[in-house]
């Protein structure tokens, strides 16, 4: 072969070696960082909520009413009423169940105790099992919140880090301990939030396709907002709390549908706005969460022996009622089918107790003092002497668990709900304002009953906005990507110092986090203010 062939058509250059293993593992972790980050997160957390889950092997706070009556649920399609001895009974002997078909009177929707009976329908009415429900969503919700900060940040590492902080909040790790209602309602409004979200990009992706046309597009089906209704309905099937949290997020996703028509070019996008998206948008949030809390109770509706299920038989079917202390006339309602009069005036009754309870009580607190961690509730007490319990200081011991969200994480969201105020106020920036507006859905309702008796263990379901704030935060000390590296380096080092002092403030309360034995020295120490006494 001629010299000019050979430069017209060179060799194949020789076969390389096979790549080292560690570049394919490299490169397959970093398409997949998305979801390894935050599934690492997650498993963190949940072996930490299991670890030992069934200690104390006791009825903690208000368990004593909320497992007893997800069993009554279970075999009685509504809740009955148990003796005064029932716990006592039932820790001593799980196979013997003191329940009588009689009914009891219930302050909160059924589907909350429906969620702790699928763990006891698997596991039996003992405390893990009463528990495992608990402790399940509120490991998901770690995850949930990581793929929910990746989206809203577009930023796997603010995610994880939002899911990071909540999985070592002390309030949110104590929530999903124990079998209460309040930690299964964050998981449904977290969800209901991160479905808002998909809807919003999915919105956005079809308005990009009608630019400069905003104002006549369609938006057509919108499955992940008719889920948000579905979750938001399941939140106030739990606890009526979740209607002010209904409103507020439906606020913001037609509030999304008003920007979003003008970005794609609308000249009048909040009349657009309101002919095209206020209606469905209604009609898929409210129409859905109202299917999902008129099926949690259909054990009541099911069975005959339900609380007030029969108060309408007989009954003439008119009501009463007056505006502003004028009466109004009588309204016949003899059309309403007697179960469903029935069931109106049962949620008439549950709704005076809820807004009139003032019994006093030792943890109450008000809501000003919640999102300074003023007065945690302690949900289990117990003080063993030397030689009781393993406990070995001659002064005694402590076995507490104290409803204390991590002090450091929740005064850091102090300054970091300043932070998102500016950045909504003089930036516009639509992410401190999706926070805020979740925020001022779960906060700012209970300042409307400073005479009732209330408990700082109800803003667990504000821990992950508030985890989704700080990272937001900690993300703005690290600067654009295109500032300075020494200054990326001091940003990274002050949120890593923010960060490692959270886990550690989280590591030093653990013990009371988990009813653990310590020494009356060590408890004392743990006691920051008089107020947590």
């Amino acid at each position: 072969m001629t010299q000019a062939a050979l430069t017209q058509h060179p060799a194949p250059p020789a076969p390389a070696g096979p790549a080292p293993a560690w570049r394919g593992l490299v490169s397959w972790s970093l398409a997949h960082s998305g979801w390894l980050g935050p599934i690492g997160v997650a498993l963190f957390a949940g072996l930490l909520r299991f670890w030992d889950l069934g200690h104390p092997d006791a009825f903690v706070f208000d368990e004593t009413y909320y497992p007893k009556d997800a069993w009554s649920l279970l075999e009685q399609g509504y809740e009955g009423v148990w003796p005064d001895t029932a716990n006592t009974e039932v820790l001593a002997d799980p196979q013997h169940i003191p329940l009588t078909p009689d009914p009891e009177f219930i302050a909160h929707p059924p589907l909350g105790k429906w969620v702790i009976a699928a763990g006891e329908q698997l596991l039996g009415l003992h405390p893990f099992g009463w528990r495992f429900m608990t402790a399940l969503l509120g490991t998901v919700t770690v995850l949930m919140l990581a793929r929910i900060g990746r989206r809203l940040f577009a930023s796997t590492l603010i995610g994880c880090t939002a899911a990071l902080l909540m999985a070592v909040d002390g309030l949110q790790f104590v929530m999903s301990r124990i079998g209460l209602l309040d930690g299964i309602q964050m998981f449904f409004v977290l969800g209901a939030f991160g479905s808002l979200l998909i809807d919003r990009d999915h919105a956005r992706r079809r308005l990009a396709t009608a630019w400069p046309n905003g104002d006549r597009v369609r938006l057509g089906p919108r499955p992940w907002r008719i889920t948000a209704g579905l979750l938001l309905g399941a939140a106030c099937a739990v606890k009526w709390n979740g209607l002010p949290i209904l409103a507020a997020l439906g606020l913001l996703t037609v509030l999304w549908d008003q920007s979003g028509r003008r970005w794609a070019g609308a000249r009048r996008p909040w009349r657009s706005m309101l002919r095209r998206d206020a209606g469905p948008a209604v009609l898929a949030m409210v129409g859905s969460a109202a299917a999902v809390y008129l099926a949690a109770w259909s054990g009541w509706f099911a069975t005959s022996g339900g609380f007030d299920r029969h108060w309408a038989d007989g009954r003439a079917g008119r009501s009463t009622a007056s505006l502003l202390g004028v009466p109004l006339p009588q309204v016949d309602l003899t059309w309403v089918p007697a179960p469903l009069r029935s069931w109106w005036h049962y949620h008439s009754q549950m709704y005076d107790f809820n807004t009139g309870l003032s019994t006093p009580h030792d943890y109450q607190s008000n809501p000003w003092s919640w999102l300074v961690q003023g007065r945690p509730v302690s949900m289990y007490w117990q003080k063993p002497a030397q030689g009781q319990q393993g406990c070995t200081s001659a002064d005694g011991c402590a076995v507490q668990i104290l409803g204390l969200g991590t002090p450091l994480l929740w005064w850091a969201a102090c300054f970091a709900l300043l932070y998102l105020l500016w950045r909504w106020f003089f930036r516009r920036d639509w992410r401190s304002g999706a926070v805020l507006c979740a925020v001022a859905g779960i906060y700012l309702p209970w300042f409307r009953y400073q005479e009732r008796t209330v408990f700082s263990f109800y803003m667990v379901v504000l821990v992950p906005f508030l985890c989704l704030a700080v990272a937001q935060m900690l993300g703005a000390m690290l600067g654009p990507p295109g500032c300075p590296p020494r200054r990326r380096r001091l940003g990274a080092a002050g949120a890593g110092l923010i960060v490692l002092a959270v886990v550690g403030c989280f590591a030093f309360f653990y013990p009371l986090y988990t009813a653990e034995v310590i020494p009356i020295s060590d408890w004392q120490a743990r006691m920051w203010f008089t107020s947590w006494v």
